[in-house]
């Protein structure tokens, strides 16, 4: 049983990785107000929010089967105060980091009539601290960080929020529709 949680913690954490990276994308396409494939602009919304709780999903399985691996030896502490654990303190300490900001995200999301826009959209903003967190989690703490096909996925998924995030922050990423200029084909 033992070798079954290991494994099921060890492949939800790198789907949980995967499901966030693509919702990290989405939030920033969404964000600028562009569609891909024409898709208006609500359809991006909902898949990105649908992809962000499917991924909040996979975390949860993910931290559950770990609470009963020995190797792990994870308590309920150490899901939500960092740098407590028995084994590689540090690293998973940044899980722990990751999982208390991802709550407050989820927390104000669903909070967001009664909380406000300003409130949601400055809270939201923890999403990007808390990728690369979540990232190096995986890698300091992940057992298949040192895989080749660990090591393509872990690269592919950072030049993809790179560049995105980069694209956010050029001048020509404006958010609203009514300042930025189409450009004609």
């Amino acid at each position: 049983m033992n070798e079954a949680l290991w494994a099921l913690g060890r492949s939800t954490g790198v789907v949980a990785l995967a499901l966030f990276t693509v919702s990290v994308l989405l939030g920033i396409v969404n964000r600028s107000g562009r569609s891909p494939a024409g898709l208006p602009r609500f359809s991006v919304a909902l898949v990105h929010r649908n992809v962000s709780l499917l991924a909040t999903v996979f975390l949860g399985v993910h931290l559950l089967s770990l609470v009963g691996d020995s190797y792990a030896q994870l308590r309920l502490v150490d899901f939500v105060v960092p740098f407590l654990g028995p084994a590689k303190p540090f690293w998973l300490g940044l899980g722990t980091v990751a999982v208390d900001l991802l709550l407050a995200v989820v927390v104000t999301g669903l909070l967001r009539s009664r909380v406000g826009v300003r409130v949601f959209r400055a809270v939201h903003w923890l999403t990007y601290p808390l990728w690369p967190v979540a990232l190096a989690h995986s890698i300091g703490n992940g057992t298949d960080a040192g895989q080749a096909w660990f090591v393509i996925f872990a690269l592919a998924c950072t030049a993809s929020v790179g560049a995105a995030a980069l694209w956010r922050l050029t001048p020509g990423f404006v958010e609203f529709r009514s300042v930025r200029v189409e450009k004609s084909p």
